[in-house]
């Protein structure tokens, strides 16, 4: 059980890695450089996909972390 949270650990960080950039959106909300932060823009394609292995793979290392804790 060990192994298999180390491998979605080593998941987890490397997807997180991949998503893009927003820390610059976030900087530019409290300058007042960016008029279109706060439109909806959806995610698309492999952005979507990212953002959602992201969730699940939390997810799942949130439960196998608790499982091994109570156990």
């Amino acid at each position: 059980m060990e192994t298999v949270l180390l491998v979605i650990s080593i998941l987890l960080i490397a997807i997180v890695l991949l998503q893009g950039n927003k820390a610059s959106d976030a900087g530019a909300m409290f300058s007042g450089g960016n008029e279109a932060l706060f439109q909806n823009m959806k995610e698309r394609g492999l952005e979507l996909f990212i953002s959602r292995a992201t969730l699940v793979l939390g997810l799942v290392f949130f439960i196998i972390s608790l499982i091994l804790f109570l156990y």
